[in-house]
């Protein structure tokens, strides 16, 4: 890829990555302040029967509620994670991954500053979950939980199908493409001048 274009993808790529996250940090905090200034805590709100709930909750622990207790190991390991996506940004020339790490780095931001600036006090603030869909999981989530989720599903997704940092894939090497080929194809050696009888007049 010529050095100009790649810098071009690298800039849309971290544009995207970007958008992507304070978008999701947003609506996050957006949604989270509705919920906290709107419902009393424990308080279940009914949006769609038992498909989708309202139902405000203070979480200790990682997303859906997972370790609760564990409050300021998940501080540390999040400012972790937001300081490498920072300083791994520039290095993405592929829109997926950018999509991948902007779910993340939105998402991650968004629970930490509950850790951070909630009660019962800094580093070790309770995140604000108050989705819940009892059909799907026993756990009580927000929106920051379901862009880290999505952002580990995506991930997969392109691990597998082998997607590089800079959008490109494997392709089939030269002995590969030898190997899968039908051993019917290919051309058979003849003796040297031909067939036996020519060979028997030659002689």
């Amino acid at each position: 890829m010529p050095a100009e274009r790649a810098a071009r993808v690298g800039t849309t790529a971290l544009l995207i990555l970007v958008g992507v996250a304070i978008t999701v940090y947003g609506v996050d905090q957006l949604s989270k302040y509705f919920v906290v200034t709107t419902l009393a805590e424990g308080e279940v709100v009914p949006v769609l029967g038992n498909v989708l709930q309202w139902q405000f909750v203070r979480n200790p622990g990682a997303a859906f509620s997972i370790a609760s207790g564990m409050t300021w190991v998940f501080t540390i390991l999040a400012a972790g994670v937001i300081t490498f996506i920072v300083w791994f940004a520039r290095r993405i020339r592929s829109i997926a991954w950018a999509l991948v790490f902007g779910l993340l780095l939105g998402g991650v931001l968004g629970n930490l500053t509950d850790r951070l600036f909630r009660e019962p006090g800094f580093g070790i603030g309770h995140v604000i979950d108050f989705i819940s869909t009892p059909w799907m999981l026993p756990a009580i989530y927000n929106v920051a939980d379901i862009a880290i989720v999505s952002s580990m599903v995506l991930f997969m997704i392109l691990t597998i199908r082998g997607v590089g940092l800079d959008g490109s894939r494997p392709s089939r090497s030269d002995d590969e493409i030898t190997e899968a080929a039908d051993p019917g194809d290919e051309p058979r050696d003849e003796p040297r001048g031909g067939t036996p009888a020519a060979l028997a007049r030659e002689s």
